[in-house]
């Protein structure tokens, strides 16, 4: 893996903002750093999916019914959705350029809400905000 995911700030990614540096220790350590190719397929919808994502570097798009809903770029994420109900994803994302990611599986997830109570918190609040969008979206 480059060396570039060292140069993203946790903190700086809104879920983790109100983590403490003991707690973002803890999260950094429970991280997989990825290289992704362009054209990769990170998670298909409707599969049930096991990891949660961060760019550090590169783009993806976002479709969904094979319409492209979103480009995500450096400090988005995705995947949360899957690790919380463990239900097939509701969209798909590609890479569009060579990225390098941070994942989080399923069972470093788990352990660490139980390390780090505030992740649960902040998830909530990010369940919150897209179910908000969706919602102005649908009667816009």
């Amino acid at each position: 893996m480059a060396a570039r995911s060292k140069e993203l700030d946790l903190k700086s990614i809104w879920l983790f903002s109100s983590c403490t540096a003991s707690e973002l220790r803890k999260i950094r350590s429970s991280l997989d750093e990825v290289e992704v190719p362009a054209g990769k397929l990170l998670v298909e919808e409707g599969r049930i999916g096991l990891e949660f994502f961060i760019i550090v570097d590169g783009t993806a798009a976002v479709t969904r019914s094979g319409k492209t809903v979103a480009t995500l770029g450096p400090g988005s994420h995705f995947g949360e959705l899957a690790l919380l109900d463990r239900l097939p994803r509701s969209a798909s994302v590609v890479s569009e350029t060579d990225m390098d990611v941070l994942v989080l599986s399923q069972p470093q997830f788990n352990s660490l809400l139980e390390a780090v109570p505030t992740i649960a918190r902040k998830m909530l609040a990010a369940l919150a905000s897209r179910l908000r969008e969706a919602d102005a979206l649908a009667y816009d």
